[in-house]
């Protein structure tokens, strides 16, 4: 396995990492566990999870899963979605971080978390409100690093401005939906990232899955797959020009030796900034095959033959 930093920091990620959202939604907690410790045997360090997935249960199945191997894994999770119809129970604000933070603690059963990402961007919590509460929570020892995810460029430079004038800590990563079939963030968050080196933890790598190939234009859905039952990803994923580039895509991997799903892993582990990329799966052997994909190192050439056959939409 791959070790890189996490954006400018002195912690090392593998280059392929695990997500926890389908833990307790698709796995119950021995699926779980087995997953996290095949995991572990890969050299698979680095496990994303929030505390909105399953309303913790996912932070849950992670502290019984590393309990005696704790030492091994870099946790990550997340604060700031909505865990309950309380007018406090969201947000960023200092009270909803600090009291996200100290239950997904509990949950956990940890007594810190390696990065502690801000789920989303909130427009009615002051900025500085909200470093101050992440610099609070470092200098505490329950937090080691900072992070943010579906940050816009433009709330990411406010929230380094406001770290750097105050000398609080400071965002060391951001989490972005990032793959070949979406890469707005290309146009101004990547670009934010690389000025200000912010390492980039790309989520929905094979978005959806329709980089597997297993989606076929025209076909019926797979039995239990996500777009036979989520519609929020059929509506993101399942358009004419996704499979046109997936049809380009296909024989391209498959003429370097390789499949979709490593070359969708690959490409994005090539780009700018791209400290982790975080994979969803549901079964213990299906890590075998992301983990493979790391091994493949593009050449910047091959990167943008790639690019080309997938270009920004």
């Amino acid at each position: 396995m791959q070790y890189r930093r996490l954006g400018p920091s002195g912690l090392k990620v593998a280059a392929v990492g695990l997500g926890g959202n389908n833990f307790g939604r698709v796995t119950d907690v021995q699926t779980s566990e087995r997953i996290i410790h095949r995991a572990l045997d890969l050299g698979v360090t680095f496990i994303d999870t929030a505390d909105v997935y399953g309303r913790g249960v996912s932070e849950e199945h992670i502290g019984r899963a590393l309990a005696h191997r704790r030492v091994e894994a870099v946790v990550a999770t997340k604060v700031g979605s909505p865990m309950g119809d309380g007018p406090n129970e969201t947000g960023t604000s200092r009270k909803h971080v600090i009291d996200g933070v100290h239950a997904s603690l509990r949950r956990l059963n940890m007594d810190h978390v390696d990065l502690l990402q801000l789920h989303r961007w909130d427009g009615e919590s002051p900025i500085d409100e909200t470093m101050e509460a992440l610099d609070d929570l470092v200098r505490q020892g329950k937090v080691r690093y900072v992070g943010s995810s579906n940050f816009k460029a433009w709330q990411l430079v406010w929230s380094l401005w406001s770290s750097d004038r105050r000398g609080w800590v400071s965002m060391v990563s951001e989490q972005p939906h990032y793959n070949l079939l979406r890469r707005g963030i290309e146009r101004e968050l990547l670009p934010a990232c690389e000025a200000f080196g912010v390492g980039i933890i790309p989520y929905l790598p094979l978005a959806g899955g329709m980089l597997t190939g297993k989606y076929k234009e025209h076909e019926t859905f797979p039995p239990g797959t996500r777009f036979e039952h989520m519609t929020r990803f059929r509506d993101m994923f399942v358009t004419p020009r996704n499979f046109a580039i997936v049809r380009k895509l296909e024989p391209w991997a498959r003429d370097h030796g390789h499949s979709l799903t490593e070359l969708a892993i690959a490409w994005l582990l090539a780009r700018p900034m791209v400290s982790t990329v975080i994979t969803g799966v549901t079964k213990p052997e299906q890590l075998d095959a992301n983990v493979k994909a790391a091994e493949w190192a593009l050449t910047p050439a091959e990167v943008d033959e790639v690019a080309s056959l997938a270009p920004i939409d």
